[in-house]
C-alpha cells in the first residue's frame, strides 16, 4: 500500500478516532468524501505543520509524498471550531496554521505544542477549555435519534452552520462509506445496493463514483489506495 494507517477509538465527547499513517513512496490516492473535520499534523523531511481540514463532499485525487508521517484527530459530527467554520474549510480548502517553533504552532494568538498519537485527547481538552472547539447539542441530539424542540428548518440551519453540509448530504456520504466497507469485506454489490437502500446497482455505482472515486468492482479488488476509511455509525 502507498499509505499505512493505524487508528484507535477515542473516549472524548468531541473526538471520533485518532489515526496515524506513514508513506513509503510517493504517489496518488483517492481522497474519499467525509463528513468529519480533522486536525492533521504532517511531518515530512525537515518540516512539521498542523492543518485544519473541513469535510469533503466529493472524491478527489490527492498526492502523497514519500516518507511522510501524519497524525490525525478525527472530530465527531456536531463539533466545530468557531474561528474556522467547516463550511469555509470544505472540499480541500484546509488551513495550515502558522509555525511557532519546531514543536509548536500558533492558534488564536497562543503557541500550542503539536499533539501526538498518545496525547491527542489532552490536546483537545485544552482546545475545548479555551472555547476553540465546541459541540452543537442540537446536532448531537439529532444524530442520536432524539427530537429537538426546534423546527425542521432551524435544525437544518444548525447542520449547515456547524458541519458545512446538509443532513441529506451527510447521509449520502456515510451510506457510500458504509457501502465501501461492505464491498471491501466481500459483500456482493447487488446485496450492498439492496441492504443500504439504493434504488438499484446503477444507483450504487453512481454514488460511489461521486463520493469514493471508484466503482464497486474497483473497491472490492482493493487495488488502489483510499484515504482513511473508518467504520461508519451515522446512516
Amino acid at each position: 500500500m502507498l499509505i499505512n494507517f493505524e487508528d484507535r477509538p477515542s473516549d472524548s465527547l468531541f473526538v471520533d478516532r485518532i489515526w496515524r499513517s506513514h508513506s513509503e513512496r510517493a504517489g496518488i490516492f483517492h481522497s474519499m468524501a467525509t463528513c468529519n473535520w480533522v486536525m492533521v499534523v504532517t511531518r515530512h523531511k525537515d518540516a512539521t505543520f498542523l492543518t485544519v481540514r473541513g469535510p469533503e463532499t466529493k472524491a478527489t485525487i490527492a498526492e502523497c509524498p514519500a516518507e511522510g508521517e501524519w497524525i490525525g484527530i478525527h472530530f465527531k459530527l456536531g463539533t466545530c471550531m468557531p474561528l474556522l467554520p467547516n463550511g469555509d474549510l470544505r472540499d480541500r480548502n484546509g488551513l495550515n496554521l502558522p509555525e511557532s517553533s519546531r514543536k509548536a504552532f500558533y492558534l488564536n494568538g497562543s503557541a500550542w505544542e503539536y499533539p501526538s498519537f498518545e496525547n491527542a485527547e489532552t490536546f483537545v481538552k485544552r482546545l475545548v477549555k479555551q472555547g476553540l472547539v465546541v459541540l452543537d447539542p442540537c446536532i448531537e441530539n439529532a444524530l442520536r435519534g432524539g427530537r429537538n424542540q426546534v423546527s425542521q428548518r432551524t435544525e437544518q440551519r444548525h447542520f449547515l452552520r456547524t458541519t458545512g453540509m446538509t443532513r441529506a448530504t451527510i447521509r449520502q456520504i456515510e451510506r457510500a462509506r458504509e457501502a465501501t466497507n461492505l464491498l471491501r469485506n466481500g459483500t456482493p454489490a447487488i446485496n450492498v445496493a439492496h441492504d443500504l437502500g439504493y434504488f438499484d446497482q446503477a444507483h450504487l455505482t453512481r454514488s460511489l463514483a461521486h463520493f469514493i472515486g471508484q466503482s464497486p468492482n474497483q473497491i472490492a479488488r482493493a487495488e488502489e489506495q483510499l484515504s482513511f476509511l473508518y467504520k461508519t455509525s451515522e446512516t
